[in-house]
């Protein structure tokens, strides 16, 4: 078998309602979709991602990217040499994590429709389902309050707030939601880079009547001796987001004991493949994952599933970008009932998608 065809394009997304993070304001995604084929009548579907801020990169990047050296270092090999392939491509490509990631999802995609397999049960099938939290941005107290009755109504259990600009307002949000929900709903707050030690530490003192679940990267991604500062000062788990961009970082992170859990998103460390070393890492230094996403199509947020479903350490789930796409292309490839996600039984992602 031979790959005969890799082809990429975009699709912009319109949110369904913007939403507001510690650094910016996000109104629409531009993912980037990728198709290879084969002369066996075979064919696997990746996405990327990408995000100026996180990644690096820019929907044209990665076109170019993809276009530029995926194609011609793909063309006429056999798509089920994934390990090859993929090394081939890292010194060139891995410095644009989510476009490295498309190839991945989509080599993946492939051996799974070869084998005639759903994806999450080639990587490992640990679980069948898991529990995601959905996402709710920078709002007034009121809209914040207002945000989370609708999605607990919806049947979401766990709900993540974002914040990092105003740490006063932040804990009086934390507080409000946990008053209106009472205490069975799982809370978890982002700051996004934007808490120093103190205001980290002072969030977290003054929100333990919340008991907050998870704490996620309260500090800036460039000094992460912060983050270890906080994680040893703090009751409560502080998981390591922005920080962890690959196999290296899930290194340092454990070496040095700068956190308690990290947040592994395909579009940051470049995969499917990549993220399962991650969390080889990860499970060696006895630190618990959360599987993360950005804003991603269904087939990406499939992808992500399926690595959640395959390791006993990948505990928590954030996988709701999503929910709020218009006119996602690649529907089909999951389940969501009650705040869970099951993957579907269908060979590989169990999406389709063409140019």
């Amino acid at each position: 078998m031979k790959i005969t065809r890799v082809v990429a394009w975009p699709i912009e997304m319109a949110l369904a309602e913007p939403y507001t993070i510690a650094y910016e304001t996000i109104a629409s995604a531009t993912n980037v979709l990728l198709r290879i084929e084969t002369n066996a009548g075979y064919a696997g579907c990746g996405c990327a991602a990408p995000d100026l801020q996180v990644t690096g990169e820019t929907p044209v990047t990665v076109l170019d990217a993809l276009r530029d050296i995926a194609e011609p270092a793909l063309l006429g090999e056999d798509p089920l040499r994934t390990g090859m392939l993929l090394e081939r491509l890292r010194a060139t490509l891995r410095p644009q994590p989510s476009a490295f990631a498309a190839v991945d999802m989509a080599l993946h995609d492939l051996l799974g429709r070869v084998c005639g397999l759903p994806l999450w049960r080639l990587l490992g099938g640990y679980r069948d389902r898991i529990e995601t939290s959905v996402t709710i941005g920078i709002l007034s107290l009121e809209e914040t309050v207002q945000h989370a009755r609708v999605w607990s109504g919806r049947g979401f259990r766990c709900l993540k707030l974002k914040g990092g600009r105003d740490v006063e307002l932040d804990v009086a949000r934390v507080l409000a939601v946990r008053e209106a929900l009472g205490k069975h709903a799982e809370l978890r707050f982002d700051a996004n880079q934007g808490y120093t030690v103190e205001q980290a530490q002072r969030f977290v003192a003054e929100t333990r009547p919340a008991a907050v679940a998870v704490f996620e990267q309260p500090t800036p991604k460039g000094q992460p001796s912060l983050l270890g500062e906080v994680a040893q000062s703090v009751p409560i788990p502080v998981m390591a987001d922005e920080s962890l961009m690959g196999l290296r970082d899930a290194f340092v992170l454990a070496r040095e004991d700068l956190a308690d859990m990290v947040n592994v998103k395909l579009m940051k460390v470049g995969g499917l493949a990549e993220a399962l070393q991650v969390n080889a890492v990860a499970r060696a230094a006895g630190l618990e994952v959360m599987v993360g996403c950005m804003d991603e199509a269904e087939l990406s947020i499939a992808a992500g599933l399926a690595f959640a479903l395959a390791r006993p350490n990948v505990i928590y789930a954030d996988l709701d970008g999503h929910l709020d796409l218009r006119d996602d292309p690649t529907r089909g490839g999951l389940n969501l009932r009650d705040g869970f996600l099951h993957p579907s039984e269908q060979p590989g992602l169990g999406i389709e998608v063409h140019p």
